[in-house]
């Protein structure tokens, strides 16, 4: 994989800021996670045109950026405010998971951790 472009890391550093602010959340602690996303983000921009979740695998990333499921902000952050990459997350460092339907993956991996701003919150309809 190269290395996205130093302006498309800017694109995208200014968006993670911007959406940190609207949902009250924060950027992982330890700066490697934060950046390996980051990059990860910029890099699909680069080459998908799409910010497709860098976190997952996919049998055919095309279809995906179609579904629309993984483009960041994915469906899970945009319902939930849970972010599986550990991208935004709460001041300890771990994803929101208080929101989260009952059985959700998260859930079980993490337990309920809390929303620090849940007045930021739009549940589903």
């Amino acid at each position: 994989m190269s290395e996205p472009t130093e302006e498309h890391i800017k694109r995208v550093r200014n968006y993670v800021a911007k959406y940190c602010t609207k949902t009250g959340l924060t950027t992982h602690s330890m700066a490697e996670v934060t950046d390996a996303v980051v990059t990860g983000l910029a890099n699909n921009i680069e080459t998908l045109g799409k910010p497709l979740c860098p976190c997952r695998f996919y049998p055919d990333k095309a279809e995906e950026i179609k579904s629309r499921t993984w483009l960041c902000p994915c469906n899970d952050m945009k319902k939930y405010k849970y972010c599986h990459c550990m991208l935004f997350v709460n001041e300890d460092g771990m994803p929101v998971t208080e929101h989260l339907p009952e059985g959700h993956e998260g859930l079980a991996t993490y337990g309920v951790t809390k929303d620090p701003a849940p007045e930021k919150y739009n549940a589903p309809k």
